[in-house]
């Protein structure tokens, strides 16, 4: 079992869906396994907003040598998406043509543009054929618009907490980030940190749709009932804009926001109902009972759209994140699904 990181260079001029161009640009991507002689066992995994292409990092506990995805058994390969700040060509990469980071010139990118990407380094692998495309959250917006885009590419399709148009609800909620980002006196500047502290709210804020009020009430409940101030929900909020700012920068997380938002597998297509019919791997769609951010009706939408698709639910106190962190009831999920597409296909 290898574990390696790469990066795939694209050097040709690569035009995004804004009619916006960009000279070429890189993925950096993990790969977990080995190819068979077949090149059919291929699992692809798309990271959610903050993640990267290391999946053991995030989601590892699903992808282990004891795991229904062994990478004794598959290759495992996620990409970095086009945008990001893990190795991918984003705003804090240098412009070819000026040879100065992009900052706030780098232009909106959209989940089409990211699977375009996709697609060339799948050709670059020469992979014909993918067993399963998996993804949560952004992940699972991109899977879905990969599977309607390339429909014969893929034999499942798992997308997790994600929807088919992104809500004014969730536009609502990333806006409101992007509000305190552009608050941060620094976010004007071309500088690697600029609107760090901005972030920091905004990340502060975003876990209060990542999470849910039984969640919050099971892990940051006061003991102590004569407490006034420096609560362990406060605390909690501090560190986790904290621990973001560690290791993102607020270019990225504004442009993957607003990837998020224009989300909408209907666009330019005769109807979003019609985009979902074109979908032809056997399809699996997860919900999570809490989650207020992509709420189980969006999930049941999908599931009713996607032809012969089933749909489960995650019971979790964590809302959103809880295709995170509930591993087992997620690997129960999934193996009975693969289970009863070996037994339907028999």
């Amino acid at each position: 079992m290898i574990k390696v990181d790469s990066i795939f260079h694209h050097d040709q001029e690569f035009e995004l869906e804004s009619g916006a161009q960009l000279p070429g640009f890189q993925l950096k991507y993990t790969t977990y396994g080995q190819l068979n002689k077949e090149r059919n066992n291929v699992v692809w995994v798309c990271h959610a907003l903050t993640g990267s292409s290391d999946f053991t990092s995030w989601w590892g506990g699903f992808f282990d040598s004891e795991s229904l995805f062994s990478p004794r058994d598959y290759f495992i390969i996620c990409a970095n998406v086009l945008g990001g700040c893990y190795g991918s060509t984003g705003p804090l990469s240098i412009n070819p043509l000026t040879k100065q980071p992009y900052f706030h010139d780098f232009p909106l990118v959209t989940n089409r543009d990211v699977v375009r990407a996709f697609e060339l380094l799948q050709q670059k692998l020469r992979i014909e054929q993918i067993h399963t495309v998996i993804g949560g959250s952004l992940g699972g917006q991109q899977a879905i618009e990969w599977a309607i885009q390339q429909p014969k590419l893929f034999r499942h399709l798992i997308a997790v907490a994600t929807n088919a148009v992104h809500s004014p609800w969730g536009i609502a909620f990333n806006e409101s980030q992007r509000m305190a980002i552009a608050a941060d006196q620094t976010w004007k500047e071309n500088d690697e940190r600029a609107g760090s502290e901005g972030m920091k709210a905004a990340r502060a804020f975003a876990m209060i749709s990542f999470r849910a009020y039984q969640g919050y009430g099971a892990t940051q409940f006061e003991k102590n009932n004569s407490k006034l101030d420096d609560f362990r929900a406060s605390s909690y909020q501090q560190y986790q804009g904290q621990k973001l700012a560690n290791r993102f920068n607020a270019f990225t997380y504004w442009l993957l926001t607003k990837m998020m938002d224009n989300h909408n597998v209907g666009r330019g297509r005769e109807s979003v109902e019609a985009a979902l019919k074109q979908i032809q791997a056997e399809t699996l769609v997860i919900g999570i009972e809490s989650d207020v951010l992509f709420p189980t009706i969006e999930q049941k939408y999908l599931a009713q759209h996607i032809p012969n698709a089933k749909y489960k639910e995650i019971k979790s106190l964590f809302g959103h994140d809880g295709f995170l962190v509930e591993f087992d009831q997620f690997k129960n999920i999934v193996r009975n699904f693969l289970k009863e597409t070996v037994l339907i296909n028999r």
